[in-house]
């Protein structure tokens, strides 16, 4: 007030009286809340116990293979930084602002969760339901010969948009997988709120520390630095799907 009205000090009312007009309009003083606990829906154990006992009876048949899977967030490629440390003579030198954004990734992951086999598939287009059942085609064609003896595939995910249960584009798409190789799916989700529990998630923590003080400039850097990863002591299998994804559409 005395800066840009104009008032002597002596002009000003008494700071309890800031206070009390201050505390009419409801700006009081407040604690800092710490943040909400997790959702939790009332079948929320009752889910779990389902989950538990779905990947047990999985890992105890020697003809059944489980799966972990799920979506990172989309990565983007340029002379951005990411917030991380380096080793080197000099620090990188990324963009002042993240405007110059040369593309976009979507990484996919698969983990076969009893050997911790992972498999990255990068898209660049967008995460539809088409594309995630695409990477599960990709995948399978590359890993049935080590599998051949499998007869049932049992698969941990969230409730995301897209692999919802009630997504029909999803269920239409992993039906045709399955009578196609002749392999019975089981669908196992993880309760709403709690996807941090799908054994996947873990992966993508540790692809964040390796490559989180990298300037990921090109689509081939981000793939060549994400197969230097490694989880449970083994490097990744990396792919890139290039195919133009559309909302409730095939590939072009």
């Amino acid at each position: 007030m005395i800066e840009e009205k104009g008032y002597r000090d002596e002009e000003l009312p008494h700071p309890r009286t800031f206070q009390r007009l201050l505390n009419r309009l409801n700006y009081r003083l407040r604690r800092v809340q710490k943040t909400k606990p997790l959702k939790k829906i009332q079948e929320t154990e009752a889910i779990f116990e389902n989950v538990a006992k779905a990947n047990r009876e999985s890992d105890e048949r020697e003809d059944s293979l489980r799966i972990s899977i799920d979506s990172k967030a989309h990565l983007k490629i340029g002379e951005l930084s990411r917030g991380g440390k380096s080793r080197g003579e000099k620090a990188p030198e990324a963009h002042d602002h993240d405007t110059e954004v040369k593309a976009t990734l979507i990484p996919f992951g698969i983990l076969e969760v009893t050997v911790a086999v992972l498999t990255i598939t990068f898209g660049a287009s967008r995460e539809t339901a088409d594309f995630i059942v695409d990477c599960l085609e990709l995948w399978w064609q590359e890993r049935k010969t080590v599998y051949a003896h499998i007869r049932e595939l049992v698969i941990n995910l969230d409730n995301g948009p897209e692999i919802a249960s009630h997504r029909t584009q999803f269920i239409k798409r992993l039906v045709e997988f399955a009578d196609r190789h002749d392999l019975p799916i089981r669908l196992v989700y993880y309760p709403p709120y709690h996807s941090k529990y799908n054994p996947i998630e873990r992966c993508w923590g540790a692809l964040e520390r390796h490559w989180n003080g990298t300037l990921l400039s090109t689509i081939e850097t981000a793939l060549r630095w994400a197969g230097t990863m490694t989880w449970k002591g083994c490097h990744p299998f990396i792919k890139l799907l290039e195919g133009f994804y559309e909302k409730r559409s095939s590939p072009v």
